[in-house]
């Protein structure tokens, strides 16, 4: 009996999802994928998940699609937009969209679509053996899962251009330097670095967290004025919270706020 593609770890407040096809690298097939975006539903419809980690088996987080299932054949044109629109981008939408932190911890490779996947996480944490790679020129295609919008806006456009059109491997320590992650760490070190960010998360204020995610992502193609008038709008709600009230009163009365991480009441 073949493995599950994907494995689900439940914590106390938060979830660890594992890509699970170690002998690929964990390169994405239609089993992993269908499993990936039912346990994105799964963690959204239990409200004891209050962050998610997605990291990979073995010695690779993800290496983009498996091309043992896109091999064309000779004189055969293929539609490669259709499993973006399919597929790929619902999944990046719901990823970013997800209404707590993500966090990736990114063990080994992390290449095409791979790679992308982890830079729409939240929080990008990398063994400093792991490698960044926008492979896709390698097989004659462009950056997709919001490559082309992430890479300018991380580490903008003269770099974000060498990464695509180069397809050259990025190192973890290289890529912090950059900003196009959070932060590189020890490889032994990666899953408890990671699972010391699931728990912060799982005792945060989850919904002010979810309303900070919109602000920033809206940013992106807001005017400062409309930004101004968005920041008011969330405030207003995240105000309404009962973990409003409670960062408050823990802060005058010098104790650790206990939030529930509902949202408004």
């Amino acid at each position: 009996m073949d493995e599950a593609p994907l494995l689900v770890a439940q914590r106390a407040g938060y979830r660890i999802v594992t890509l699970n096809r170690p002998q690929r690298l964990n390169a994405f097939n239609e089993a992993m994928l269908g499993a990936l975006d039912a346990a994105l539903d799964e963690a959204t419809s239990d409200e004891s998940c209050r962050a998610l980690i997605l990291t990979g088996a073995g010695r690779g987080f993800c290496a983009g699609q498996d091309l043992a299932d896109r091999v064309p054949q000779p004189g055969q044109k293929r539609d490669t937009g259709a499993g973006l629109d399919k597929v790929y981008n619902p999944l990046v939408r719901k990823l970013r969209a997800l209404p707590f932190p993500v966090v990736a911890a990114v063990n080994g490779v992390a290449a095409g679509a791979g790679c992308n996947i982890a830079l729409n996480c939240d929080i990008v944490l990398a063994a400093r053996s792991a490698r960044f790679i926008q492979a896709f020129a390698k097989i004659g295609l462009i950056p997709d899962c919001g490559g082309t919008w992430l890479l300018p806006r991380l580490v903008g456009a003269a770099r974000a251009r060498g990464l695509a059109l180069l397809a050259e491997p990025l190192s973890a320590e290289q890529a912090e330097s950059w900003g196009l992650i959070w932060k590189a760490v020890d490889d032994g070190d990666l899953l408890s670095e990671a699972e010391k960010l699931g728990a912060h998360f799982a005792q945060a204020p989850t919904a002010a967290l979810a309303l900070a995610k919109r602000a920033l992502d809206l940013a992106e193609t807001n005017t400062l004025d409309a930004q101004l008038d968005l920041e008011r709008d969330l405030q207003r709600e995240a105000g309404q919270s009962p973990d409003y009230g409670e960062g408050v009163r823990a802060f005058m009365e010098k104790r650790k706020p206990v939030f529930s991480g509902r949202g408004k009441t």
